[in-house]
This record gives C-alpha cells, sequence and structure tokens, in this order.
C-alpha cells in the first residue's frame, strides 16, 4: 500500500531539505519521490563521475525530479532548463533553492523501511529496502 502525499514549496526553501522534512514529519521510514515541477533560483546538481556539485543560477524550470527518501537522506536525480532552454540533468545536492514555487507528489511505503548503507562493489552509500517491523 502507498499513501500520496502532494508538497507545495514556497520561495526560499531547500528542495531536497524539504523532501527529506516531509517523510519525518509524517512518520515515515521509505518514500519515493514520484516526480515534480516548478522552477529554482538556485540549482546544485552532481554531475555524472564528479564528487562535487555544480551551481547553476538564474532562472530554472524543473522539467522532472524523482528518487528514494530514507530517514538518512535522499538521492534525487532532476532535469532543470535555463531561460535559454539548455537542460542540466543529475543529483540534487542541498541547496536547490525554490524560486516561485515546487510541486511535488511523495509517496509513503507505510510497509518499507529504506535505509542508505555503504556498498563495497559501488563505494556508495546505496538504498537498502526492508519490510518495515510490526
Amino acid at each position: 500500500m502507498m499513501e500520496a502525499l502532494p508538497l507545495r514549496l514556497n520561495p526560499g526553501d531547500d528542495l531536497r531539505g524539504a523532501v527529506e522534512q516531509a517523510l519525518l514529519d509524517n512518520g515515515a521510514t521509505a518514500g519515493y519521490l514520484l516526480q515534480g515541477i516548478g522552477s529554482l533560483s538556485v540549482a546544485q546538481i552532481r554531475y555524472a563521475g564528479l564528487a562535487q556539485p555544480t551551481e547553476l543560477l538564474g532562472d530554472l524550470e524543473i522539467l522532472t525530479v524523482a528518487g528514494s527518501v530514507a530517514p538518512e537522506g535522499a538521492h534525487l536525480h532532476m532535469m532543470v532548463s535555463d531561460a535559454r532552454g539548455r537542460v542540466f540533468g543529475g543529483h540534487v545536492g542541498r541547496g536547490c533553492i525554490v524560486r516561485t514555487t515546487a510541486e511535488l507528489l511523495l509517496a509513503i511505503l507505510p510497509a518499507h523501511r529504506f535505509a542508505r548503507g555503504y556498498d563495497p562493489v559501488t563505494g556508495f552509500a546505496e538504498l537498502e529496502v526492508r519490510i518495515a517491523p510490526g
């Protein structure tokens, strides 16, 4: 079973932080951000293979954002376009600041418990999917 939680973020909100906080505020231990649209004034996007995010400044449109959310944090990917229509995408870092609004759909998965644990094969903290106790 899944519970849908629509979110509307306001100017100045940190997108990733707000999604992580919404999971915690609902007492949930597993969630999936299914989709999102809106605008940003700052995007922090980490491109494939790079260690640090790249900061994009200006009027940015969120074309899509999705990913998993665990109590330890989120793993989100996003595509944004700038005022010239150029598209950028990658991992969502902290500091993606909402410009006018962000409209998101977070799916809460009450029967599951997500965690992030170090995976020696990939070298990253990867998603661990478990059945929630109870």
